[in-house]
């Protein structure tokens, strides 16, 4: 098995939880390398840590993926473990590792993380983190097969968050706020191509219905193309168009939550 092992969380970095993971792999697996995807996922927002590490899965090593954002910590959800394209996915059965298991070609196989054996003990009901994934991480490491972590599940019962969708029609394409970044950047489900489908091109000036509301917004290469404190639209690095405000924070600026519903169209 493979001596990767990637952490992605809400535990943020003011406290020791992040630290505890990695002990207890260290522990178990030694030799295992450890990459943090993200520890500033914000509390509880499972979509937003979907988005991240479907769009972050494609540039790690093929490895064991834990993911740990987890409302429902000590409430009747199930942890899993997914196999998918060579990787292991472990986690809350909340869809929190769907997007990802779907980018890796989707799952292979799914156990029930249920075998206490594999587990530190005593376990804490709200910090599966250090007591559940990460010890069945290392061992994972070390030989152990999925198969010996539980009884294996149906693939449709598995959780899944609805995948963000574009729809192109009547010379526009419609789409959803995937997620919003630290800075306030809000990435839509639209792709660039979906622009160039409708023959908007880079220097072009873009329609965008927020609702109610219409804008127009210059399509540039990046945010820094405009002055400090406008607003732009642009290509980011998963290929997905973005709104931002060079130097300010564009998803306060506009009211935009992940989920809202956008329009953009070519202007004349």
């Amino acid at each position: 098995m493979t001596s990767v092992i990637t952490l992605l969380t809400d535990y943020g970095l003011e406290d020791g939880y992040v630290a505890a993971c990695h002990g207890v792999i260290a522990g178990i697996a030694p030799e295992a390398r450890v990459i943090d995807v993200c520890h500033l996922i914000p509390a509880g927002d499972v979509r937003r840590g979907a988005a991240v590490l479907a769009q972050t899965i494609p540039y790690l090593p093929l490895g064991i993926h834990i993911g740990a954002v987890d409302p429902g910590a000590g409430g009747a959800r199930r942890a899993v473990a997914v196999e998918a394209g060579g990787r292991v996915f472990i986690g809350p059965d909340n869809g929190l590792l769907s997007w990802a298991v779907h980018a890796s070609g989707g799952a292979l196989a799914a156990y029930q993380i249920s075998n206490e054996d594999h587990f530190l003990r005593p376990v804490s009901p709200t910090f599966h983190g250090r007591d559940v994934y990460s010890p069945v991480a290392g061992r994972l490491c070390g030989g152990l097969s999925p198969a010996e972590l539980g009884p294996e599940m149906p693939l449709d019962r598995l959780v899944s968050l609805p995948e963000p969708t574009s729809l192109l029609r009547e010379g526009s394409v419609e789409g959803e706020v995937v997620s919003v970044d630290r800075y306030g950047n809000t990435q839509l489900s639209i792709a660039a191509g979906d622009l160039h489908a409708l023959g908007v091109r880079l220097g072009d000036t873009l329609g965008v219905w927020l609702g109610r509301r219409q804008l127009a917004l210059p399509y540039k290469e990046t945010f820094a193309a405009v002055p400090p404190g406008e607003l732009v639209a642009f290509a980011d690095s998963a290929g997905l168009i973005a709104i931002a405000v060079n130097a300010g924070d564009a998803a306060q600026r506009l009211g935009l939550p992940p989920g809202a519903h956008v329009r953009l169209s070519p202007t004349p």
